[in-house]
């Protein structure tokens, strides 16, 4: 079923079992606002940011659908001074659908749709009891066969208010894979 984002471009759709993947519109906003709240281990940004987000990011940001449910999302962007890499913001996948691969099935997706563009590296910054999100990452690059470097890119000082470290994952080169 072909979907359109804020500028009216049509939009890729994958169908997995009775989950469609495809890239945000406006309209999953507000949902992608109410998961991020729900997931209760994300920082959720404002509703209006998410609004944004599925406007302006929509290219290098997925959501998963069954039915008319929201059932993940992840939020992505390339990086201004290395357009070559998608940073990966957020990753939620709904109570009902966890521990079912979705979550890898959407990073998958998104760098399928992000590779012909010229994505090379992904990145993303997983803090250490995220131990969901150190098992999506560090799978991805094992399927993918590429190198996964670690280091912490803000500590809990920057962060503040007993925010835990922010480690950051480098997944790459992508175009290495076998």
């Amino acid at each position: 079923m072909p979907r359109s984002d804020a500028s009216g471009t049509a939009t890729q759709v994958e169908a997995t079992g009775s989950v469609q993947l495809c890239a945000p519109t406006v309209d999953d906003g507000a949902d992608m606002w109410r998961l991020a709240g729900a997931a209760q281990t994300l920082d959720v940004n404002s509703r209006y940011s998410y609004l944004l987000w599925c406007r302006d990011f929509a290219a290098t940001s997925v959501v998963a659908r069954d039915g008319e449910q929201l059932a993940g999302f992840i939020t992505g962007y390339r990086r201004p001074s290395l357009p070559e890499t998608l940073f990966v913001w957020q990753v939620a996948v709904s109570p009902t659908h966890r521990r079912q691969g979705l979550a890898r099935r959407m990073l998958d997706h998104l760098v399928d749709r992000s590779t012909p563009h010229g994505v090379d590296h992904v990145e993303a910054t997983v803090t250490p009891d995220n131990l969901p999100s150190t098992r999506l990452f560090t799978s991805f690059a094992t399927a993918y066969g590429v190198e996964l470097k670690r280091d912490v890119l803000f500590s809990e000082a920057m962060l503040g208010d007993g925010h835990e470290a922010e480690v950051r994952f480098l997944i790459g080169p992508l175009h290495d894979r076998t």
